[in-house]
């Protein structure tokens, strides 16, 4: 009885083991499916957070570094617009400058842009990029001027006007003297030619092409002469002659004789050299000056000075009968009828004193041909007269 008991207990001692066997293999299978899903799930969570920090830093680097096109407010400067610079030049007295040359230059560029300033000194500068300027003004005698400024996105910037400063060298000056200021100064230099330093030569010109006289110029020539010493000394010896000679004998003698003869003879002289050398001119436009030759033969020179009694030149430059001197001396010898004596009076006399002085004008421009230009002081440098006019 005992050995089944045994038996019994041995079979089921057995069954358990076998049991206890099979759970425990089947709590190991579990063990190790709960660790790889642990392990699994882990690196499933792993994954998704690594997943969404990526995205953002993409995003973090993106906004913090610069694109290839440049900064983040590149844009911006793109969008910069062009204005205008205006002002105006004046000068120191506040009196616009017309004509001045305006140019603008723009910091950093040689690209520039130039403008002239209107009648009334304004200027004005259009489609001028936004940014620093330099503005250089120039105008003929004044002093160079710069500023500067500063031109904002589509600014019309009006600068103040500028004040330009007169230039204190002048390096270049151009002079030019009008016919009446040539001819005074020719004048001037005749009032000097006297011969020997004493007699006037007034009305000698040494230049071929002198300009003409003024009618104020002819009579102040012949008032120049008429108040000259010399001529007083003149009128004195011819009036001795003639009492030496007793002409215009109805004088009479002595002191009182030769005092109406100087009166006659002072006269004569006055009323010729104004008729004939400043009023009858001007109304003629005829020059009443002795033009120098001085060139050719000797016998052209000799017509040429006698001539000269009968012809002159015009205000026009062109030779032409000396009225002037003709009626100037028909005209004296008419008016000497009021103050000679009686017996002396009537029309031979007017024609005789008018031969007569037509032929001492004759023999005068021979002296100032060949003889006087010789002894008379201050006479001008005379180019070669080859372009002179000649009778």
């Amino acid at each position: 009885m005992h050995r089944p008991h045994v038996r019994v207990s041995f079979r089921k001692s057995r069954s358990r083991t076998r049991y206890s066997s099979r759970i425990a293999g089947s709590l190991i299978v579990s063990v190790r499916w709960a660790w790889l899903s642990l392990m699994l799930l882990i690196c499933s969570f792993s994954g998704l957070a690594q997943m969404q920090r990526s995205p953002r830093l993409t995003m973090e680097n993106n906004l913090q570094s610069p694109t290839p096109e440049g900064p983040i407010d590149e844009p911006q400067d793109q969008q910069k617009v062009s204005g205008t610079v205006s002002g105006s030049v004046v000068g120191q007295d506040g009196v616009a400058v017309a004509g001045a040359q305006v140019k603008l230059t723009l910091e950093g560029q040689s690209v520039s842009q130039e403008v002239m300033t209107s009648e009334d000194g304004k200027f004005t500068f259009t489609n001028v990029p936004p940014g620093s300027f330099r503005l250089t003004i120039t105008s003929e005698g004044f002093s160079v001027h710069t500023s500067t400024g500063v031109l904002h996105s589509a600014e019309n910037l009006a600068v103040p006007p500028i004040s330009m400063v007169l230039a204190t060298n002048v390096t270049k000056v151009r002079v030019e003297l009008s016919p009446i200021e040539i001819a005074q100064e020719q004048m001037n230099d005749q009032l000097k030619q006297r011969v020997l330093g004493v007699i006037p030569n007034f009305y000698v010109t040494y230049v071929p092409n002198a300009a003409p006289l003024t009618p104020k110029q002819k009579y102040y020539l012949a008032w120049r002469l008429m108040i000259d010493p010399a001529y007083f000394v003149a009128a004195g010896a011819v009036a001795g002659i003639q009492q030496a000679r007793n002409e215009f004998s109805g004088y009479g003698q002595g002191a009182q004789g030769y005092a109406k003869r100087y009166g006659a003879t002072f006269a004569d002289f006055t009323i010729s050299n104004f008729l004939g050398n400043a009023v009858l001119p001007s109304i003629f436009k005829q020059d009443p000056r002795y033009f120098y030759k001085g060139t050719g033969t000797t016998k052209s020179r000799i017509q040429y000075a006698l001539a000269n009694a009968v012809i002159c030149k015009g205000d026009n430059g062109r030779w032409q009968a000396n009225y002037s001197s003709i009626l100037g001396s028909l005209a004296a010898g008419g008016i000497s009828n009021l103050y000679y004596p009686a017996s002396d009076r009537g029309a031979a006399l007017v024609f005789e004193n008018t031969a007569i002085g037509i032929g001492s004008t004759a023999i005068l421009n021979l002296l100032k041909e060949f003889v006087l230009t010789k002894f008379t002081t201050n006479v001008p440098h005379r180019p070669n007269p080859a372009n002179q006019n000649s009778p």
